[in-house]
């Protein structure tokens, strides 16, 4: 079964693939929804910076998203780390101490990184270890993940959201 590609999708896969004008037309449309979500994560005379910013993030990084449907958060969270990392500029200027949910995420030596994710994976139920495994490492689709599972989408998808909870539960221990 393959998904029905939206106008969105399209130009998302058509920027991916390096099309000037289908980028434009993704951040065009982004705009507005990412200073919405601006609005709330930023100092208000930086909204539009951090905007500016994260349009920029994206049009450089677009060619590395993994899965279109990551598109939305991933544009999201840019938006987020720029208000953040503005926050923490105004702070640091103040000499103010800066609150942890504003802090950079830390650096973890690689080694370290992979030895942590795999004993989270191996902390997991097979179907849960499972599900991760197909969607993260080998890149298949939630329809090729239902398709060799048997699975629904619905069950498919709670299924990876449950196993990428409790990995998380894992490695924030």
């Amino acid at each position: 079964m393959l998904l029905a590609m939206t106008g969105t999708h399209c130009d998302i896969e058509a920027a991916r693939a390096g099309d000037r004008q289908a980028l434009e037309r993704l951040l065009a449309h982004s705009r507005l929804d990412l200073r919405r979500y601006a609005e709330y994560h930023c100092i208000v005379n930086d909204i539009d910076d951090a905007v500016q910013e994260a349009l920029l993030r994206i049009a450089h990084g677009i060619r590395q998203l993994r899965a279109i449907e990551a598109f939305t958060s991933w544009l999201f969270r840019i938006v987020k780390r720029e208000c953040n990392r503005m926050k923490r500029g105004l702070r640091h200027l103040r000499g103010e101490p800066v609150p942890v949910e504003i802090l950079p995420a830390r650096e973890v030596p690689y080694a370290e990184l992979t030895h942590d994710i795999a004993a989270a994976l191996e902390s997991l139920p097979t179907h849960y270890r499972e599900i991760i495994l197909l969607r993260d490492m080998e890149g298949l689709t939630i329809a090729e993940i239902m398709q060799r599972l048997g699975l629904t989408r619905e069950a498919a998808k709670a299924r990876l959201h449950r196993a990428r909870v409790l990995a998380r539960e894992y490695l924030d221990r």
